[in-house]
């Protein structure tokens, strides 16, 4: 009779359960609170945004225009490669508008000479306010 009680017998493993899943939880939050803590947070929210840029060159100016997409801070956007602009940090809202929308357009011209060469490379490239993210968000090369 004693055998029988013996394994019919569950109120033990309640208490068990309990402190696992306590102790998972306890787990879980110290992880989302550490990464807030270090910072890990805060990259989250620095994703870069969603824009398209179209490039026309005319064999001597290359014209850059924001086609479409979110409205981007221009003293975060530069533009880089082979180019040849009077400020030497790039800074879209150096070179154009400090607001890049729809429409917004710079004109940059190659390093070189006069004209572009094949397979010189010109870039938009968007950086974080904290400096900790950046991204290429279109890309232009000359093939000629």
């Amino acid at each position: 009779m004693q055998l029988k009680h013996l394994f019919t017998e569950d109120r033990a493993v309640s208490p068990v359960i309990g402190v696992i899943l306590m102790v998972a939880i306890t787990v879980i939050l110290a992880a989302v609170i550490g990464t807030f803590v270090l910072g890990l947070g805060d990259q989250v929210s620095e994703t870069a945004p969603q824009a398209s840029f179209a490039f026309d060159y005319d064999g001597s100016e290359l014209t850059i225009t924001h086609e479409s997409g979110e409205q981007i801070d221009g003293g975060l956007v530069t533009v880089t490669g082979d180019v040849n602009v009077s400020d030497p940090n790039n800074k879209w809202s150096d070179l154009g508008a400090s607001q890049i929308s729809a429409g917004e357009s710079v004109i940059i011209q190659s390093s070189g000479d006069d004209a572009f060469t094949e397979g010189e490379t010109v870039r938009v490239v968007w950086t974080s306010e904290s400096g900790s993210t950046s991204s290429t968000l279109q890309k232009w090369t000359y093939s000629g």
